[in-house]
């Protein structure tokens, strides 16, 4: 491609106010070679999309607070104030800054594949391809590509739904450009996401490589995840002004009588799922029998180490066969500061008291079903202190679940590098208003903390990250046949045996789903519901195995949004809750409780709850009446540059975009429903 091109696919990302990427492309390729030359060579295929890794994968670095942040701001962890999302009126559509409609990423991959994709062959089998090296290097490196532009477009597809499918370089004519930013269907954007990773599990199936790059298995996982997402999406939000066709669909004036390509929704549902179905099993029967031990312990001295909590707190994982995709770091050079967050207080992110009651006991039945959550029987120990809530509990909770007077670091303790750290777990730092050290809710997790004092130099961690791991895939099957058949097969039976033997929870589910009570589960999990409607016991007792293995992994945001899980709370608002502070012996850790509602509080009144709520200390602070919700939340507002952009000489109302449902076309405007 010579610079005209280049510059024309530039002039589209202006055009668009997506993030220049014109140091990256003005610049002449490594070795001052032309572009036509640099894309020659297999190295030189790796070294682009290398490039690309740490902006597109998730890693310690661009996840928010590393571990801790993940699945910040839901119903399984949160920090001290209620976010924007979960507000009437503090969400507002943005005038322009907002990085989230943004090409970048997509921009370097198509501009890859315009350079190599000529070389390589249309038949896309490498026949014909021209580029040097070994040709299943070659080939594994295109299908790297093609994986990360899926992965790029799944980030923009989950906040945006409908968005532009942009594939190749644009000739620098306003129209055209104009034209180019229209709006696909969301389910036209799942299918051309799943396409993309056909490519990339097609072209990377001749080579394995070492699980610091991306793979076929990978490819695979990734694209199970995109078909559930879209599959339960449009089961969940069939009719609406969510999905092509509903009631309201503001794409519906540009797409006039839009049909899907499997003919009805149903039948594209129907497509979602099966895609899903068949894609998961094909990772899950090849690593069901590889997935790391757990001992359901946490290790402390005179212990055998733990290889499932070591999984996420150790430098190398190539040994590791569970985990498909991880990211190294480096002492020195690429680091992180998971470490000493975990030694404290998560950067003040806590688990709530929601996500610990909905864990399971040891002997597969629900908490509720043994006494109060308060005081408990004989089995259930109760909530007045957190080494209670630990007893007899999935291990996935006893493990993870951080409790005052464990040590936090059993190896160098004499280390120098690690200065910062927390030796033993003190009682919980609630009062504390310090945004790295202090709690948010009493209960912290240990999850993704070294037992090695090596690593907690501030900021200069250096355990590796986990990007994807084989289990998922045994929990997306599960999910998706459920979701399509109404019905547990014999798989993914299977696939639940097994990730129960693996938590250290009694295998029989039926009696679980049984004595599931959705009452009782609607307190504690926002993925009780759907569309407002609790849902039957089995799905949801799949939903709970889902949320209790993902723990702080990112998903589950993901999740209630696929599974239109907050409706309920438009008619009721919910409030968060941490541990019991008020009326028990926890309440004597402390000397220092402010709860008189002003704006020293540092603790939340007893007459609101016995239980710690970290957004009622006082009443100027964002979901202090609870966490309500607007339908329209459900996606992104696009900001109204972008309108501007797009529309004849700025004119907005002859852009070539549509808002999303409910969000305004004016800046500074909250959604109207």
């Amino acid at each position: 491609m010579k610079d005209k091109n280049i510059k024309s696919f530039f002039a589209l990302i202006m055009a668009l106010s997506l993030m220049s990427c014109n140091d990256f492309l003005d610049k002449e390729p490594m070795s001052n070679a032309s572009p036509e030359q640099y894309f020659s060579d297999a190295s030189q295929l790796a070294n682009y999309a290398n490039r690309m890794y740490p902006d597109i994968l998730s890693s310690h670095s661009n996840w928010s607070y590393g571990i801790f942040g993940n699945d910040n701001d839901t119903d399984n962890q949160t920090g001290v104030t209620a976010h924007d999302r979960f507000t009437a009126d503090r969400w507002k559509v943005a005038q322009k800054e907002d990085n989230n409609w943004k090409f970048e990423q997509i921009y370097r991959c198509n501009y890859f594949f315009s350079m190599t994709l000529p070389a390589f062959g249309e038949n896309m089998d490498g026949s014909a391809n021209t580029i040097g090296g070994n040709l299943a290097d070659v080939k594994h490196y295109i299908g790297e590509v093609y994986f990360l532009r899926a992965c790029e477009y799944f980030k923009r597809y989950q906040m945006f739904g409908d968005f532009p499918i942009v594939t190749e370089p644009l000739p620098d004519e306003m129209e055209a450009l104009r034209q180019a930013a229209k709006r696909q269907p969301r389910n036209e954007v799942a299918r051309f996401i799943l396409s993309d990773l056909d490519h990339a599990a097609t072209l990377m199936s001749d080579k394995n490589m070492a699980t610091t790059r991306i793979n076929k298995d990978v490819a695979l996982l990734l694209k199970s995840r995109v078909a559930l997402y879209e599959g339960t999406w449009l089961k969940y939000f069939k009719g609406t002004a969510f999905v092509p066709g509903g009631t309201d669909w503001p794409g519906a004036a540009q797409h006039t009588n839009y049909q899907f390509p499997s003919g009805s929704i149903d039948n594209e549902i129907a497509f979602f799922l099966q895609e899903a179905m068949d894609a998961s099993k094909a990772v899950a029967e090849a690593y069901k029998g590889n997935l790391t031990e757990n001992t359901g312990i946490f290790q402390q001295e005179g212990d055998a180490a733990n290889p499932y909590y070591d999984m996420f707190a150790q430098e190398d994982l190539s040994g590791v066969k569970e985990v498909l995709l991880w990211r190294q770091y480096a002492r020195g050079l690429v680091t992180h500061n998971v470490n000493p967050a975990a030694s404290r207080g998560n950067y003040r992110i806590g688990v709530t008291r929601g996500f610990v009651n909905n864990f399971l006991m040891l002997d597969g039945t629900p908490v509720y079903t043994h006494g109060t959550y308060a005081d408990g029987d004989s089995y259930y120990k109760g909530d007045k202190t957190i080494a209670d809530v630990r007893v007899n509990r999935d291990s996935r909770l006893s493990v993870f679940l951080k409790e005052p007077n464990q040590k936090n670091v059993l190896f160098e303790l004499d280390n120098n590098e690690g200065t910062d750290v927390v030796m033993v777990e003190p009682y919980p730092e609630i009062t504390n208003g310090d945004g790295e050290r202090g709690y948010a809710t009493g209960y912290a997790l240990h999850k993704g903390g070294s037992l090695n004092r090596k690593h907690y130099s501030n900021g200069g961690g250096y355990t590796a990250a986990v990007c994807y791991r084989a289990t998922e895939a045994l929990l997306n099957y599960m999910e998706a046949s459920y979701e399509k058949n109404g019905t547990l097969d014999a798989t993914a039976r299977d696939y639940w045996t097994i990730i129960r033997q693996r938590a250290k929870v009694n295998t029989n589910f039926d009696n679980t789903i049984a004595l599931t009570d959705m009452s009782k589960e609607a307190e504690n999990d926002w993925g009780a519901y759907s569309a407002g409607n609790l849902v039957d016991p089995t799905l949801y007792n799949i939903r709970r195995e889902r949320r209790s293995e993902f723990i702080a992994e990112g998903l589950r945001y993901m999740d209630l949004c696929r599974w239109r899980s907050m409706d309920q709370l438009m008619t009721k608002p919910y409030h968060i809750e941490g541990f019991h502070l008020w009326n028990t012996p926890m309440e004597s850790w402390y000397n220092d409780l402010r709860a008189d509602g002003s704006s020293d509080a540092n603790v939340s009144s007893k007459t609101q709850s016995e239980y710690l709520r970290p957004y009622q200390r006082n009443s100027g602070q964002a979901g202090y009446n609870g966490m309500t919700w607007k339908l329209a939340h459900y996606l992104q507002p696009i900001m109204v540059k972008q309108f501007q952009l797009t529309g004849e000489n700025g004119d907005i109302s002859t852009s070539t975009l549509y808002q999303n449902p409910y969000w305004p076309v004016e800046a500074d405007q909250a959604a109207e429903r």
